[in-house]
């Protein structure tokens, strides 16, 4: 355990990840609409799409059009997922709106591996070694390493840590290689199996072999633990999560429908308030977002914030 940081980064994933998990088209104007509303509230890292294979990932087939309509803002970074030099190709179009960087991804769970990557081990570090080949060829840098399934798997089960340091290791073996320079390391539970004992032993473990590493956090919030997942982060010293507002989200590979997403923005940020950690948000403006989001949707969606609300007006109200 550590002090509590004084300022927490928060890298809003809601759009790519909320939008490419649902069921049926979302309208692109909706889309840029929560973007916008998004760019509002202070966040500085929004995730605003995925360019994937549409018939993988219907939901972002208009990718494109999403992120040409956006209104960018000032003082805020947008960025965009891909996993291959063919759609490294449409974000290139983009480099004028998107902040561009590649990542080194493996996952701790084979079979997870092959469900969502299509490739075993071994054939992803071959296929990062092409990614990367591809990344530095167009001038695009590769600054961050993730590591999927990180604290357990719906297909083989739980995940030692062991197995996090692992294929970590191979991951950044992989970037020495090549000549990258990794910023940050992702830990993503891409199936909502953390709890705050794994965080801990998995955080723990790479932080024994690793202690220079920026960690971030990926935290689903499958079984209601991500905000307690997000807590013993904090308190082991992690200052940057993945977050989505209102809760949306989800892997379209965990086969596991119905779930609730990623950790709640929101949710992440009243936390940090009321433990007196900066995260340079504003609370309201992000709970409109959220209302939004849900609007957009046509469905009640996991974050309890939308409906609890802050405490500022209550406290304000209670002072009068």
């Amino acid at each position: 355990m550590t002090d509590l940081p004084s300022h927490v980064e928060i890298q809003e994933e809601g759009p790519r990840e909320g939008f490419q998990i649902e069921g049926g088209p979302i309208a692109t104007a909706d889309k840029i609409a929560l973007i916008d509303a998004l760019s509002a509230t202070g966040l500085r890292r929004i995730q605003v799409a995925s360019f994937v294979n549409p018939k993988l990932v219907p939901g972002w087939a208009d990718a494109e059009q999403v992120v040409a309509g956006f209104a960018p803002r000032d003082g805020v970074e947008y960025h965009a997922l891909w996993f291959s030099p063919a759609n490294l190709q449409r974000a290139l179009n983009f480099r004028d709106r998107l902040t561009l960087f590649g990542s080194i991804t493996v996952s701790a769970s084979e079979a997870f591996s092959k469900r969502n990557l299509n490739r075993d081990h071994d054939g992803q570090l071959e296929a990062m070694r092409k990614n990367v080949a591809a990344h530095q060829a167009a001038g695009v840098p590769v600054t961050r390493a993730s590591v999927q399934a990180s604290f357990g798997c719906n297909f083989s089960g739980d995940v030692p840590a062991e197995r996090v340091v692992s294929v970590l290791a191979d991951a950044l073996a992989l970037a020495e290689e090549t000549g990258c320079t990794i910023e940050r390391v992702s830990l993503a539970d891409s199936m909502g199996w953390a709890t705050p004992l794994r965080v801990e032993r998995v955080l723990g473990a790479v932080r024994s072999r690793w202690p220079e590493l920026k960690i971030v956090l990926h935290l689903h919030d499958t079984r209601g633990l991500g905000i307690a997942c997000a807590m013993t982060g904090l308190r082991m010293g992690v200052t940057t999560f993945d977050a989505a507002v209102a809760g949306v989200g989800g892997c379209p590979f965990a086969a596991h429908p119905g779930a609730p997403g990623n950790i709640a923005t929101e949710e992440l940020v009243f936390l940090c308030e009321e433990m007196g950690i900066e995260t340079g948000v504003d609370l309201d403006a992000l709970l409109d977002a959220a209302a939004l989001a849900e609007r957009i949707l046509g469905r009640r969606l996991p974050s309890a914030m939308i409906r609890g609300g802050g405490l500022g007006a209550l406290r304000a109200r209670a002072a009068a």
